[in-house]
């Protein structure tokens, strides 16, 4: 037996004195209202109505149990309520501001299709672990080294004009004796990849191939290391995706293989494993991971 069909039933037959008009609320045929209240008054034991030619008249049992009745209809009502916003609540999820406008929202459109509603938070890498951890945000795209992400981008070095070789050396920014005088190329690092297993490999290579200091630098915004590329022989620290959204020329760079690690992390419950699971293509795409990059759809973590 349907108990709160059967009890919306009888609420709405004795709200308006009639099985047909208390049917039609209850969006169910007559017969169907009729045999609910029938099975409900068997299980009872006490019949709930009187009927009669001129409608469905409450019997003193009937009318005792309404109150309760009524309250049990207005408390289904409301949890059905609940959970359609439950449903519709957006999950907020912080991620790189590196992500386009275009590329969120075919994610966000994705997700839709998915039965998830995102609401993004653009930030740094340290900042979207730290709205995790503060439960600002429900989940975040948050750095990991490559080996252990789930998705993976390939770094290399951009430049404004088409550069000769298959990949870049890092010590060829090295000046010569000649050239002390002259304004020697640079490579900006961008915020999102001001990380340890990124900036840190940089400055050692830096090092090593006895660059100056400020030749490898962080910069404070993407778009001031770009206007610093732009028009001069510096390089941009950057993915094939974004060398090709600022019209640069992109290089592997040779000395060393660096990549950017991403990861779903969540304050609560299974929104990590929700969200990397259905929107896998979808978040890849908007950070620039390719399949050769690294990072499996079908790879799950706790």
């Amino acid at each position: 037996m349907d108990v709160l069909g059967a009890w919306r039933a009888f609420v709405n037959v004795s709200d308006r004195g009639s099985f047909t008009e208390g049917a039609a609320a209850t969006r169910v045929p007559q017969s169907v209202a009729s045999r609910r209240i029938a099975a409900l008054e068997k299980h009872l034991g006490e019949r709930l109505f009187d009927r009669s030619s001129r409608g469905a008249m409450l019997t003193q049992f009937g009318r005792d149990m309404l109150p309760s009745a009524k309250r049990l209809v207005r408390l289904a009502d409301d949890m059905e309520h609940e959970a359609e916003r439950a449903r519709l609540n957006p999950l907020r999820l912080a991620v790189p501001d590196i992500c386009t406008v275009r590329d969120l929202a075919h994610l966000g459109a994705e997700a839709l299709g998915n039965d998830i509603h995102l609401d993004f938070h653009a930030a740094a890498p340290a900042e979207r672990a730290e709205l995790v951890r503060s439960r600002e945000v429900r989940a975040a795209l948050t750095v990991t080294p490559p080996g252990d992400a789930t998705w993976s981008v390939q770094l290399g070095l951009a430049g404004a004009t088409d550069l000769p070789v298959a990949a870049v050396y890092v010590e060829t920014l090295r000046a010569g004796r000649a050239a002390r005088s002259s304004r020697r190329s640079r490579i900006w690092i961008q915020p999102e990849d001001d990380v340890p297993h990124i900036r840190d490999r940089m400055f050692r290579i830096r090092d090593a191939v006895g660059l100056q200091p400020a030749q490898v630098v962080v910069a404070a915004t993407l778009t001031s290391a770009a206007a610093e590329v732009f028009g001069s022989a510096d390089l941009l620290l950057c993915s094939v995706r974004q060398a090709e959204e600022l019209g640069l020329h992109w290089r592997p760079i040779g000395e060393v293989h660096l990549a950017r690690g991403f990861e779903v992390s969540a304050a609560v419950g299974d929104d990590a494993e929700r969200v990397r699971t259905r929107l896998w293509h979808a978040i890849a795409r908007c950070l620039g991971a390719r399949e050769q990059d690294g990072g499996t759809p079908s790879r799950s973590r706790a």
